[in-house]
């Protein structure tokens, strides 16, 4: 039977939050959805906010319904592109042209591929830890989807697809600016956490009786 002290184990947690390797931008997927995640694209970034934040307070709080909106988005698109069309004409205007952007491929390849490899990547998390080679992270991840379960139940869907935007948009962006003392703080919560779980797995699961493993020998 292996007793744990306080002595065993004087080392800090790791020194980054969750024991990363490479740079959050990398992490992140190093490209276009990097640079607007962590406001180096400030001008894309706050369009972005701004965009979802019209969206949701027009769903949320107006209560428009999403046919109606979409339909009267475009009756105003339309209307404005054919003034503006006309105009151009009348007084020798430049006609309108839609942004490059729109038009590409691979914008909308990058994002769908980063959000792609983003969603393997927590799903293998999430087998990974149901395969329970990490009992602290196993018992947190049930608490933490037991808990979002709950603030699923009062919480609307959108309200919940627009706070995790702004999540999205705004944690990555705090944690790199203030990086070493988000770092610092998680590491003396992430050491003081295994540390009581090696006492109580010293004090109480290691005295439960297990019986006699026989070892199997292959044929």
């Amino acid at each position: 039977m292996s007793t744990y002290t306080d002595s065993d184990d004087d080392s800090a947690a790791p020194s980054k939050l969750f024991g990363r390797r490479r740079p959050v931008h990398e992490i992140l997927g190093g490209g276009k959805v990097a640079d607007i995640l962590l406001w180096r694209d400030t001008k894309m970034s706050g369009a972005l906010l701004l965009g979802m934040t019209t969206l949701w307070f027009l769903f949320e709080v107006v209560e428009y319904k999403f046919v109606t909106l979409v339909c009267h988005l475009s009756i105003t698109s339309m209307l404005i592109f054919f003034i503006w069309c006309t105009g151009a004409e009348i007084f020798k205007w430049n006609p309108p042209r839609l942004p490059e952007v729109i038009l590409k491929d691979s914008a909308f390849k990058e994002v769908a591929s980063t959000f792609h490899r983003r969603i393997n990547q927590f799903l293998s998390k999430i087998f990974d830890i149901a395969y329970g080679k990490d009992l602290p992270l196993f018992f947190l991840a049930i608490v933490s989807l037991y808990l979002l379960s709950v603030i699923g139940s009062y919480v609307s869907f959108l309200n919940l697809v627009y706070f995790g935007f702004v999540a999205l948009e705004t944690l990555p962006f705090l944690y790199v600016k203030y990086e070493e003392e988000v770092d610092h703080l998680a590491g003396k919560a992430i050491y003081h956490t295994k540390k009581s779980y090696r006492n109580f797995d010293a004090k109480f699961l290691n005295k439960i009786p297990r019986g006699p493993v026989k070892d199997k020998k292959l044929r």
